[in-house]
């Protein structure tokens, strides 16, 4: 079991509308007490109604117990997200974006026992908007966190496995643990790289299980069959909770375990 001499981190996969929200809302405090959590993120960036977050959403996650939500390439789906991000320091942005966009790409955070864990999001390029490079501004942006804490999580937000396994390798070692997230699949290669930095590829998603990554399965084939625009509605039905568990060395700020997730809605 995990001791003060760790941190205890949990990460939720990208939560995917009231279907995502809901089963956070029941589930969020039996997994604190499970696993002696001090810090919880979540991926917020589908959180209302499938597309982007709103000032609303975001008090209602964070009301059940999430500290800090990270987002992606729909961070900005929401009209009204642009300014509530500029004021609410607990959500990030990736920090790939160019300067003079509104909000921050990370901060030191102090969890429940008092220990200051640093968080970077970052956005990859492959299949994504093309921003600036996430692997020397995330790597300038940690050294610039090491200097008050050698606790350091990355959320990469990333659409090709192969950028998301260089990312990681090109920062082993360097910080604490490194999660994927974006295309809502969790992924069964969670582990520990060679110089202690944890990772896994996709976190998954946390939304309705019986969909295609949180859509109305039927909206989205009749896209594919026709590719005409198709409105995509995020179904309620039950859910799953996808996220992992990371257990973190407070004196070498490395991992010492990462388990994954999933617990679906009975």
């Amino acid at each position: 079991m995990p001791n003060s001499d760790t941190v205890n981190i949990l990460f939720i996969g990208d939560i995917v509308g009231k279907s995502g929200r809901n089963i956070v809302k029941a589930l969020l405090p039996k997994l604190v007490d499970q696993y002696k959590v001090e810090l919880v993120i979540a991926n917020g960036e589908n959180a209302a109604g499938g597309f982007g977050i709103t000032e609303k959403v975001a008090a209602e996650l964070f009301s059940y117990g999430i500290d800090i939500i990270t987002t992606g390439n729909h961070v900005w789906d929401k009209k009204e997200a642009v300014s509530y991000i500029a004021k609410e320091p607990r959500i990030l942005r990736p920090i790939n974006y160019p300067e003079g966009t509104p909000g921050i790409g990370s901060l030191i955070f102090k969890t429940r026992k008092s220990k200051l864990v640093g968080l970077i999001n970052a956005m990859g390029r492959i299949f994504m908007n093309i921003l600036d490079c996430p692997f020397r501004i995330t790597k300038k942006e940690v050294e610039r966190i090491k200097k008050e804490t050698n606790i350091i999580l990355i959320d990469f937000h990333a659409e090709a496995t192969s950028e998301k396994i260089a990312f990681a390798f090109y920062l082993d070692g360097k910080v604490s643990a490194i999660v994927g997230t974006h295309t809502h699949v969790q992924t069964a290669d969670e582990r520990i790289l060679p110089k202690g930095t944890a990772y896994i590829t996709d976190v998954g998603m946390t939304g309705p299980e019986n969909s295609v990554i949180g859509f109305n399965e039927d909206e989205v084939i009749e896209k594919f069959l026709t590719q005409m625009p198709q409105k995509f509605d995020v179904p309620s039905t039950p859910a799953v909770l996808s996220a992992v568990y990371i257990e973190i060395d407070v004196s070498s700020g490395l991992a010492r375990k990462i388990d994954r997730i999933m617990v679906k809605q009975s």
